[in-house]
């Protein structure tokens, strides 16, 4: 079989395996560059493409293109722009660093531990991850400026600080990451400055380190309510970066529109770019976390799921909650050096720190369980795209009893079922409700369901 003719099939294969959605978005402008025995050059359109299909759609792609080669072949995606210009960024890399040696030490304050590499993804981020991926591919471009919002302790502020390293790992760019409160106490200490050269100086120097810079990272902007002089400055900041085509980044506890508090002025320039919420993180992403939080220390190999899945209904809101528990059992685990961290042991360490009493509640991540288990499928399967009955079926059963079982809305119950719409919640619960009308075999087994949570 040619490489056209593979590659063609590969796109077919892959047509039936997702939603229509994710193949337009995702897979339908792909081209084939080149294939030899071990590697297949693929064009993508944006940068953006190439995270997704890495993070998400690579296993996919890999045994869908073995089904049709029989061979396991790397794969490397590349846009338009680094297919042409290959030689002339290795060229420009050289350049870069040896020109970073003759600048002078510029003080960022972003924290190198945190990047998009260690940044779990899953539903309740995928788009503000997505987005301060093209925003860190391409500051000052597009989604100016990017404002992230949501409740504490959820990500955003590890999300900024990746942007961040990304830009200065991957450019010569200025990049500043600050507080609100740094920059409101920074410009306060204008007015403590005695009248004279010391005073305009200090000021000078202010504005030179707010304005001269390629990207501004502004962290909690909620916590300028009240200073109304602070906001005025970092208004014209703003007009100044703005103007330049520079890169603001800003975080949030609330909505622009909920800044009620804020000037007018302000809160319409934060909705310019691109406004992006992060939810609390769904039970899968939790795990997912906790695993990853979990990798290189010392107790690794002695948990079990049962204890992951524990701790991650002991939090539901929080992952700086998640990342605490983990610390507080690995102080327990060091004073009591058990060979196996069990359930029992688990709950006991963390029984000061956590709601220990939440894991009996029938949360939406347990009802999911139970589903799945009782149809022998995946939690996966009932958060995925796929609509075959054997999938869609429980899916239907299990958003029926999150509905009836749980005080949760529409709209969670839709986001931890894979980001579905509430209007589709609706029409699940709809189609389990009139069944039941009818349906004894049903009622029978929503019963049993319903005695194992």
């Amino acid at each position: 079989m040619k490489t056209k003719e593979i590659f063609k099939s590969f796109l077919n294969e892959i047509a039936d395996s997702v939603s229509s959605s994710t193949y337009s978005v995702w897979f339908n402008d792909l081209e084939l560059v080149s294939m030899d025995d071990h590697t297949m050059v693929i064009k993508v359109p944006l940068p953006v493409h190439k995270q997704i299909l890495k993070n998400t759609y690579l296993e996919l792609i890999d045994e869908t293109i073995f089904s049709l080669t029989g061979i396991n072949y790397e794969f490397q995606f590349l846009t338009k722009d680094e297919l042409q210009e290959l030689k002339e960024d290795e060229k420009e890399k050289i350049s870069l660093n040896e020109n970073k040696n003759d600048i002078v030490e510029w003080n960022t304050n972003l924290n190198p531990n945190l990047n998009f590499d260690n940044y779990v993804v899953g539903e309740s981020n995928r788009l503000a991850y997505i987005s301060a991926m093209n925003v860190a591919q391409s500051p000052g471009t597009i989604r100016n400026p990017l404002f992230i919002y949501g409740r504490s302790g959820i990500g955003k502020t590890h999300l900024m600080h990746a942007i961040g390293n990304y830009i200065t790992e991957h450019s010569s760019k200025k990049v500043l990451y600050t507080t609100s409160n740094d920059f409101r106490d920074e410009y306060a200490g204008i007015s403590r400055q005695e009248k004279g050269k010391d005073s305009i100086e200090y000021a000078n120097n202010f504005k030179n380190k707010y304005r001269n810079v390629d990207v501004l990272i502004v962290d909690d902007i909620q916590f300028l309510v009240g200073a109304e002089l602070t906001q005025q400055e970092f208004f014209h900041t703003f007009e100044a970066l703005h103007q330049q085509n520079k890169q603001i980044i800003i975080s949030s506890d609330r909505s622009p529109d909920d800044l009620k508090k804020i000037e007018e002025r302000l809160r319409s320039r934060f909705t310019w770019g691109l406004p992006v919420d992060i939810y609390p993180p769904d039970f899968e992403l939790r795990c997912d976390i906790i695993n990853q939080k979990l990798e290189n220390t010392s107790i690794k190999n002695k948990i079990n799921r049962d204890v992951i899945e524990y701790i991650a209904n002991a939090c539901p809101n929080d992952v700086r909650q998640i990342i605490g528990t983990i610390n507080r059992l690995l102080a327990y685990t060091a004073m009591m050096a058990p060979e196996v961290i069990t359930l029992d042991f688990a709950i006991e360490a963390i029984k000061d720190y956590v709601n220990t009493n939440i894991y009996q509640e029938n949360t939406i991540s347990h009802i999911q369980k139970v589903v799945a288990d009782f149809f022998k499928i995946t939690v996966e399967d009932l958060k995925s795209k796929r609509r075959s009955n054997n999938i869609a079926r429980p899916r239907h059963i299990a958003m029926y009893l999150c509905r009836i079982e749980t005080e949760e809305n529409l709209a969670k119950i839709g986001l931890e079922f894979g980001g579905r719409d509430h209007s589709t919640v609706v029409a699940s619960c709809e189609k389990i409700k009139n069944e039941l009308k009818n349906n004894t075999t049903l009622d029978n087994m929503l019963k049993e369901i319903k005695a194992k949570l």
